[in-house]
């Protein structure tokens, strides 16, 4: 039997992370700059990393490594979140960042960044381990695989973690997966969606397998359905041009927020361990009832936003955009109807929602049980009661039940019970990116995206993705003024089974 690996805690307390070496294709990139640097080095701060830890950075602009150090600290000094800036901690850190150019397709990179990487970790003392982390294009995924072939195995352990979006549809994912699989196993490979790294989704499997008084009532019987909404209040923000490739269907729904729904409606797994709980989403996802052709309209809506005042300012509409098609099709709403066919799911339907230039930018769950059998208050039967996992802006949990009023008669209203992370723990909540680079160091996958939930998940897309791509007739956008909560036809969508959206 192999050794327990001793950076890995099964319950997934506070664990440690073994000496390695992060190395980060893309360094001069968005992502590296807002999310994973400010990320790696928060956990410095808070003593997560070991002593022989080192980042090495890679991008075609040519820079010196102290050059480098300067760029991430200007970086982490603006998008550090909710901590002050530590001169100490960063001087260390500092010691452990290099930086070697070239292009992804150039063998040479290759060449020279094995020779760094030797280098490293004998300065650093990293015992060859190595999480080589893919912040680049899509398109150029399959490219740096191939010229990491050399280094995908040797002394110390090999992990490559892929951003999403992976593939552009279920044929380009699955040519993707052939493509990593030829020079890293399945076990080496971490498809990173940040939402799943996010407080608030990992509390759903705490609160419904951590508190009997809930898992009960988790079915058809007591549900009457579920409603998931990402709304965004801004628009693409200069993103145009990758955003007419994508949309909100592909940019939100096939990823984070069917991940989500596999995790709220997934069934217990025996133990909590990464296999067993990935097996009960991949599970999950392959139940939702795949959509003929015929059904595509009556369980799907695509939006786009028009010109609008929003707080007495004009707001262009995504056609007018810049880097954008004025004729483009991009769906920036996107509202789908989910069934789940399996015993406990049965009739439920699941309603996902995603949009730009909505009224706020909010991100929750609401579960809605079924109303009383027989309503012995005037006014109760308008009132359902609704449990709310709210992810962003504010992570934290609300039930909402009846209660009487005060005062003479039994008048009812709908009242609630709030937990907020910050006030209850009184501490700060690490972020997603933190979470997701200490599971991928260690070498704990429970968080990230297997290659069959890939799969699964666009096998539940991919009829409303060719459905739109062949669009015919009178154009259709923009169908919803920017700041309103989407097109009509989507409360349609809803209305036809006796239900209306929540409002956040």
């Amino acid at each position: 039997m192999a050794d327990a690996n001793p950076f890995q805690d099964p319950q997934r307390f506070e664990r440690r992370v073994p000496p390695c070496a992060v190395v980060i294709f893309g360094a001069n990139g968005d992502l590296t700059k807002r999310k994973l640097v400010p990320s790696l080095y928060r956990l410095a701060i808070e003593r997560r990393l070991p002593q022989g830890f080192a980042i090495v950075g890679t991008s075609r602009t040519p820079m010196s490594d102290e050059a480098f150090r300067e760029k991430m600290e200007a970086s982490v000094r603006e998008h550090l979140e909710n901590s002050h800036f530590d001169e100490a901690v960063w001087e260390e850190f500092a010691r452990g960042l290099y930086y070697v150019a070239g292009d992804l397709a150039s063998p040479e990179l290759y060449t020279a960044l094995t020779a760094r990487l030797a280098t490293v970790s004998e300065e650093r003392q990293t015992g060859g381990n190595i999480l080589f982390y893919l912040s680049t294009q899509p398109s150029q995924y399959a490219t740096v695989a191939r010229g990491l072939a050399g280094l995908a195995k040797g002394n110390g352990w090999r992990r490559l973690v892929v951003e999403k979006p992976f593939g552009h549809d279920d044929q380009s994912a699955r040519e993707l997966e052939v493509a990593l699989h030829e020079y890293f196993t399945e076990d080496q490979l971490y498809r990173i969606d940040h939402y799943l790294g996010k407080e608030t989704v990992q509390n759903i499997l705490a609160f419904r397998f951590g508190n009997p008084i809930f898992e009960p009532l988790w079915n058809r019987q007591y549900i009457d359905h579920v409603q998931i909404t990402a709304a965004e209040s801004i628009g693409v923000e200069g993103r145009g041009a990758y955003y007419q490739e994508a949309g909100a269907l592909r940019d939100m729904i096939q990823n984070h927020l069917l991940q989500v729904l596999s995790t709220v409606a997934m069934e217990p797994s025996a133990v909590f361990e990464p296999t067993a709980v990935r097996d009960e989403r991949a599970k999950l996802l392959r139940s939702i009832r795949p959509l003929k052709p015929a059904d595509v309209d009556a369980h799907a809506v695509a939006g786009q936003y028009g010109p609008a005042a929003i707080g007495g300012k004009d707001v262009p509409g995504f056609r007018g955009e810049p880097g954008v098609n004025p004729q483009a099709m991009t769906d920036t709403y996107a509202a789908v109807t989910f069934l789940v066919d399996n015993w406990r799911w049965a009739g439920v339907p699941f309603y996902v929602r995603s949009g730009k230039r909505m009224p706020k930018r909010v991100t929750d769950i609401a579960i809605r049980f079924r109303p009383v059998p027989h309503s012995l208050f005037a006014n109760e039967s308008a009132r359902p009661n609704l449990l709310i996992l709210r992810i962003q802006p504010e992570e934290g949990i609300s039930l909402r039940f009846s209660s009487k009023q005060p005062g003479s008669g039994m008048n009812l209203r709908p009242v609630s019970m709030d937990f907020n992370y910050g006030t209850s723990f009184g501490m700060r909540t690490p972020t997603a990116y933190e979470t997701l680079l200490v599971d991928a160091m260690a070498g704990d996958p429970t968080l990230y995206t297997r290659q069959d939930m890939v799969e699964a998940s666009w096998a539940a897309v991919q009829p409303i993705v060719d459905a739109w791509g062949n669009r015919t007739g009178p154009d259709p956008f923009p169908n919803y003024a920017a700041g309103t909560w989407g097109p009509a036809a989507s409360d349609e969508m809803l209305a036809a089974r006796g239900h209306v959206w929540r409002v956040p």
